[in-house]
């Protein structure tokens, strides 16, 4: 049966016959030449390359091979089967040319077609990883056969057309088209190559590179270009190279650095080399906060640092993309810290990155379905489902711990000695491992084999005795594992003692084993809060004792122990430790002298879920209602106008259900008894129509009259899809279900509003039947379902699965059909994180309902850790 899957044995069968040399990539984007003008496009490559005598195939995903010639003599196409194209080589170098008809994407995979509903403009650009750039042109698609790439552009005059090359100006064609012809660029593999095109708006500039002037530039749709902050954006971008060409010592290796911002973008970035695209979401239309603007930073500079790690150098097959993600993850916040040693600022790179990416990996890594960070990636589809938390977080936490135990400098030399050994070339672990090695002159062969190639996460905690003056007179750290993945570790551990917030004691120590005695804090004085993997060192799930947990209401100065303390209590929650309420307490108690915006802005996230997963549904009314008053304590409190201010509003917007919240709420849409200071912009009207619809307090008309009255762009499409789907009338809960499940020409975005607005807690609906009926049918590549991308299908199988209405019978229903039936990769790994999600909420509700009904002998024992599964 033809598909899309390509398997790592394939890839290196392929790489023992031919080489990749150069593609020149000529794209007919004029619509002369199909028959659908719309939803097609003219390809025509010629790949050069070196081979021994064999057979072995050209990728190419499109609906026609008009012309194919091997070294001038034409080619058999009859074995074009959509997707693989059979090449029969002898030994020696050849030329290929093949002409076909490909397919515009909707999907945002390939080639992407987007018509702005604004003023109609036509905007396309690329998304070509993991292996969609045969989408396009036809490949050898894997990592390890880069070659160069030319690219030519037929399009119409008037557009703008970007790829990995520097600009240039379009040759007349005649009839209002034009035909842009490019440098070719270095080596690239092909998931790297890029083409933007149509009525962008651009700001073009120059960044000062160590090898010279380079052209830039920053570009968006017309409809956003004056939300376009340029500014900023090259500031940061410009002070990122300041940062990696110092500390890598090798300079950019690209002729262009454009940086576009395109619409219905399945990711947040892309690293396209010298040609970099960003989800548009990115260019801000409301009032917005330092925080999205740090996260923004960050993710400029993620994609810039893969200019090195990913770029020039390349992973020889997709086990090893955690050396891209797991490095750029690294990377972005290094460089967002020393930013900030240069030219001041308010934020704490290290505590955004615990509160957010690495509470995201402790996440990951706890599900069933955890993995190494050196991952076993045997095809495709198992590579699609590894961009994940362990792959970017854990991997960058583990990249922090090793920093740690080699140095910095030592850290750095190694990345470097990497570089230039294997620039534009491609490389496995062991590349990397040997010259940090040799610039350390530390044997890290344990560290591969404990940390990169084993999965899942130590618990440590502190076992001391004190004397009669409160002093320890012993102090042990104990480590343990869940039983399914028994690996105890070696890790570098900061142990702080705390009185009324401040330290008192630090010490830090290499942990192994069990039982490590901590001898430097023998005679030391306890104080009020002993914590564990102070600093954020290592990647651990942490537990407080009684006492230190009790004390927490005085919260910590430092921001980086705050972020551990949160961590670790939001940990005990999911585990069914903490009580939801008690959560949500101490949250409420912690937002005051909270100053890091990124924990602001997880903690409320995280309260939210308490108040409705992780209480019992008898509970959630009186939950919601102390929860409610203390986010309006809290936003009367506020500073006005400040971006605290903002997070509380949308915080208290989005649990609010009591008739005196919505009257109040819903005043806010027409200027009633707004916060001074709070604007009610663009985004918080959304998310005010958003609780509305989600408590049947505004109309389906009603949300398209908010849409064409006050924001009739994409945007407001998918924000008003994703309302529509959540209130609560099956007439729209159908509409949702077919737009979710059966319409394959819905935007992809607004598919993703859709799936993600369909269940809300409060509703009764039944569509647990019609849920696993669809997961069959994605799993049979039924219907739409065959040709359909990854995002498309993990937006439906995640966001339709029925969480609001989980209980052990409905558990048991879908962990049945899971096993009774054969899933897809894809649908077998989200369902079985979801149930994972469903048994910890029915844990954590379990524990709401034991609080709530009073105090224990000791309220917050220490569980088994097995029992925290």
């Amino acid at each position: 049966m033809p598909t899309a899957n390509i398997t790592r044995d394939e890839a290196r069968q392929r790489s023992e016959i031919v080489t990749a040399r150069s593609y020149d990539v000529h794209v007919d984007l004029t619509g002369r030449d199909v028959p659908e003008a719309e939803r097609q496009f003219v390809s025509t490559t010629t790949l050069r390359f070196e081979s021994r005598a064999g057979r072995t195939h050209i990728d190419l995903i499109g609906d026609e091979v008009r012309n194919a010639t091997l070294d001038g003599e034409p080619m058999d196409v009859s074995g074009f089967d959509g997707y693989r194209l059979p090449l029969d080589v002898e030994a020696g170098e050849h030329v290929v040319e093949i002409t076909a008809v490909c397919r515009y994407s909707r999907s945002g995979e390939g080639l992407h077609r987007f018509v702005d509903p604004a003023d109609d403009r036509v905007y396309l650009y690329t998304q070509f990883e993991t292996a969609d750039a045969r989408r396009m042109y036809a490949t050898f698609e894997q990592p390890d056969q880069k070659a160069t790439f030319q690219l030519t552009v037929d399009a119409p005059s008037h557009w703008l057309v970007f790829s990995n090359a520097a600009a240039v100006e379009p040759q007349d064609l005649g009839d209002g088209f034009g035909r842009w012809v490019h440098e070719p660029t270095p080596v690239l593999s092909t998931y790297l190559t890029a083409l933007v095109a149509g009525e962008y708006h651009v700001v073009r500039s120059t960044i000062q590179s160590a090898s010279g002037e380079l052209a830039a530039s920053v570009a968006c749709r017309q409809s956003l270009a004056q939300y376009l902050d340029h500014e900023r954006i090259l500031e940061t971008t410009q002070r990122g190279f300041e940062v990696f060409e110092v500390a890598f010592d090798v300079p950019y290796a690209f002729g262009t650095y454009d940086q576009v911002f395109v619409p219905e973008y399945n990711f947040g970035a892309m690293e396209n080399a010298g040609c970099v695209t960003f989800r548009d979401e990115y260019l801000f239309r409301s009032r917005v906060t330092a925080r999205e603007l740090e996260a923004r930073d960050n993710t400029i500079l993620h994609e810039l640092a893969h200019m090195w790690f990913g770029d020039l150098v390349t992973m020889q097959w997709w086990d090893d993309l955690w050396l891209n993600e797991s490095f750029a993850e690294w990377a972005s916040h290094y460089a967002a810290d020393e930013i900030q040693r240069r030219h001041g600022g308010d934020a704490n790179p290290w505590a955004s990155f615990s509160n957010e990416r690495k509470a995201w990996a402790y996440t990951q890594d706890q599900y069933p379905t955890t993995h190494p960070i050196a991952s076993d990636s045997s095809d495709l589809e198992k590579v699609e489902q590894n961009f994940d938390g362990i792959t970017y977080a854990k991997g960058a936490s583990v990249l922090k711990l090793l920093v740690s135990f080699v140095g910095q400098d030592a850290f750095l030399a190694g990345v470097s000695d990497y570089f230039k050994k294997h620039a534009y070339g491609n490389t496995v672990l062991a590349d990397l491992l040997h010259e940090l090695q040799e610039a350390s002159g530390k044997d890290l062969s344990w560290f591969a084999s404990e940390w990169l190639e084993t999965a899942g996460v130590n618990t440590l905690r502190a076992d001391f005795a004190l004397d009669a003056d409160g002093r320890f007179t012993r102090f042990d750290l104990e480590q343990s594992a869940h039983p399914d993945w028994p690996t105890l570790r070696t890790h570098r551990v900061g142990i702080g003692v705390y009185r009324d917030g401040e330290r008192k004691h630090y010490v830090e120590a290499d942990v192994t084993g069990e039982r490590t005695p901590i001898e430097a804090l023998v005679g030391k004085k306890r104080h009020d809060i002993v914590l564990v993997n102070d600093g954020d060192l290592t990647f651990a799930k942490v537990r407080l004792d009684d006492e230190s947990l009790a004390a927490l209401r005085t919260p910590l100065a430092d921001p980086l122990a705050r972020a551990v303390t949160w961590t670790a209590l939001w940990d005990m929650t999911r585990d069914g430790e903490l009580a939801p309420q008690d959560y949500i307490e101490l949250v409420l108690a912690g937002l005051p002298t909270e100053h890091d915006m990124a924990a602001v802005s997880a903690l409320l996230n995280q309260a939210g879920a308490a108040s409705t997963a992780y209480t019992a549904p008898e509970l959630r009314d009186s939950v919601n209602k102390s929860f409610v008053a203390g986010l309006a304590r809290l936003l009367k409190e506020a500073e006005p106008g400040s971006d605290k201010q903002v997070m509380l509003a949308k915080a208290l917007i989005a649990v609010s259900q009591s008739p005196t919240a919505v009257e109040l709420i819903k005043g806010w849409l027409h200027d009633e008894e707004v916060p001074a200071g709070l604007a009610i912009d663009t985004a918080m009207r959304w998310a005010i129509v958003g609780t509305l619809a989600r408590l049947g307090a505004i109309s389906a008309d009603e949300i398209e009259a908010e849409r064409t009255e006050h924001d009739n762009t994409s945007a407001g499409a998918e924000q008003a899809a994703g309302a529509r789907a959540a209130l609560p009338v099956l007439e729209e809960k159908e509409r949702a279900w077919h737009l979710a499940t059966a319409d394959p020409d819905v935007p992809n975005e607004t598919h993703r509003k859709v799936c993600a607005g369909f269940w809300q807690y409060g509703q009764d609906f039944h569509f647990t039947r019609r849920y696993l009926d669809l997961l069959g049918e994605i799993s049979r590549k039924e219907g739409s379902w065959a040709e359909r991308g990854y995002a498309a299908i993990s937006a439906a199988v995640r966001w339709l699965f029925p969480s609001p209405q989980v209980t052990p019978e409905l558990v048991d229903r879908i962990d049945g059909w899971v096993r009774d039936n054969e899933p897809s990769q894809q649908v077998r790994r989200i369902v079985t994180e979801r149930l994972d999600d469903a048994r910890r909420a029915l844990r954590a509700q379990q524990k709401s309902l034991v609080v709530a009904a009073g105090p224990t002998p000791s309220e917050h024992q220490h569980r088994d850790e097995s029992e925290g599964r």
